[in-house]
């Protein structure tokens, strides 16, 4: 009898803990995300995100963001500005109507976190580091970063080799546990 229970006792300790890992793991991106960007010559926000996120605080070996940004839900206040920055001479909406990071690797950082992957923008694929903070708080959270991206690294403008060329960005993701 005592056989038959060990193994059954067993499946049901790993059926847990696959459940718990699931659970803490993949987070749903909520409303009321935020994408705020500034540069010398406009500033603005994306108003269109989705993706994955799997992440636990616990094991960040396990941690992935698969998230996509539609470039043509610029919004910079300003009609002209917004048909300029989706159009050729930018952005390229048409043609490239996605800004997309994927992470290869999360470390823990004296800040909070670095992921580190691939940034592909307007058809240039970069490796990029999105360091981010994140404020769990039962199954809801919230991650949030500042950071600055080259444009002329992925052929949006014309490098001027200053500052000019840098936009930041700050980006808060409110999260619940699927």
């Amino acid at each position: 009898m005592k056989k038959i229970l060990y193994p059954i006792a067993a499946l049901l300790i790993l059926m847990t803990a696959a459940f718990t890992f699931i659970t803490t793991q993949n987070w749903k991106i909520n409303k009321g995300y935020s994408i705020k960007f500034t540069g010398k010559y406009a500033d603005g926000t994306f108003e269109s995100m989705k993706g994955t996120i799997l992440f636990d605080e616990k094991d960040l070996a396990t941690a992935k963001f698969d998230v996509q940004v539609e470039v043509a839900s610029i919004n910079t206040g300003n009609g002209l500005k917004n048909r300029h920055a989706r159009g050729e001479k930018w952005f390229d909406a048409d043609k490239y109507p996605y800004i997309h990071f994927v992470s290869s690797e999360v470390v823990k950082t004296a800040n909070g976190y670095d992921a580190k992957g691939t940034l592909d923008m307007h058809g240039i694929k970069k490796p990029f580091t999105i360091p981010f903070t994140f404020i769990h708080n039962g199954d809801k959270g919230s991650f949030q970063g500042t950071f600055k991206v080259n444009r002329g690294d992925f052929g949006i403008t014309t490098p001027r080799g200053d500052e000019s060329d840098y936009t930041e960005l700050t980006v808060t993701v409110p999260v619940s546990s699927k």
